[in-house]
C-alpha cells in the first residue's frame, strides 16, 4: 500500500517514514509539512492512505481531509494526533476520515491501524474511542425497531463499531462475506448513511 505522511514536525515525519518502510507491504510515496502540500502530493503520487496530523500550519489536517475526500474519494485517511479535541474529531468524521490514533501509540498500533483501514475498517485508538462514545451519547437511546433495523442488522452494526472486518463479522455470526456485505448495504440504505464510519458513529450515538 502506498502511504503519504503529513506532519509539520520533521522528526516525526522522518521517524514515521523509517518505521513504515520497514514493512514489506508499505511504501511511503511522500511526506508533507502541511495540508496544502499534502493535497498536492495526493494529486502527484496517488497514495492509498494518508497518515495525517491534525494541527498544521497553512492548512490543518481537517480541512485537508475535506478537500482530499472531495477530489480523491478512494484515498483513506488516518488521523495521527496528540490532541483529543472534540471539534476536530467531529469534523474529521463528517469529512470522511477513516480513523484516529494518538501519536503516543506504539509503531505496531499505527501500522496495524493503517492495515485495518486499507481493509475497509474504521479505526479509533482506545482513548479516542472512549471519548467519542462519551461525546456522542444522548440521554435517551433508541431501539433497533424504531429505525427499522432487524436484530441481525443490529448485531452487524455492533461488530462494525467494534472495528471488525467483513470476514471477521462473517466468522463471528456464521455467515458468508457476501451476505455480510449485503446486510451492510441494506443498513446504510435504511439509515441513509454514506459509509462504515458514519454507521459506527450512528451506533454509538443512538444505542
Amino acid at each position: 500500500m502506498k502511504v503519504l505522511i503529513a506532519d509539520d514536525d520533521a522528526l516525526i515525519r522522518d521517524g514515521l517514514k523509517m518505521i513504515l518502510e520497514l514493512e514489506k507491504d508499505m511504501e511511503v510515496v511522500g511526506t508533507a509539512a502541511n495540508g496544502q502540500d499534502c493535497i498536492g502530493l495526493c494529486l502527484e503520487k496517488s497514495p492509498d492512505l494518508v497518515l495525517m496530523d491534525i494541527r498544521m500550519p497553512v492548512m490543518d489536517g481537517v480541512q485537508a481531509t475535506k478537500l482530499i475526500k472531495e477530489q480523491f474519494a478512494n484515498i483513506k485517511i488516518l488521523f495521527l494526533t496528540t490532541f483529543k479535541d472534540t471539534e476536530y474529531i467531529i469534523s474529521g468524521i463528517k469529512y470522511g476520515a477513516e480513523g484516529y490514533v494518538l501519536k503516543s501509540s506504539s509503531p505496531e498500533v499505527i501500522i496495524d491501524s493503517l492495515r485495518m483501514i486499507e481493509r475497509g475498517n474504521v479505526v479509533y485508538g482506545k482513548d479516542i474511542a472512549a471519548m467519542l462514545s462519551d461525546m456522542v451519547q444522548n440521554n435517551r437511546t433508541i431501539t433497533p425497531e424504531e429505525v427499522g433495523i432487524t436484530q441481525k442488522e443490529f448485531e452487524i452494526m455492533r461488530c462494525i463499531c467494534d472495528g471488525l472486518s467483513n470476514k471477521e463479522i462473517a466468522d463471528k455470526l456464521y455467515m458468508g462475506e457476501g451476505t455480510v456485505r449485503n446486510y451492510i448495504s441494506n443498513i446504510l440504505e435504511k439509515l441513509q448513511l454514506r459509509d462504515r464510519t458514519q454507521l459506527a458513529v450512528f451506533y454509538m450515538k443512538n444505542f
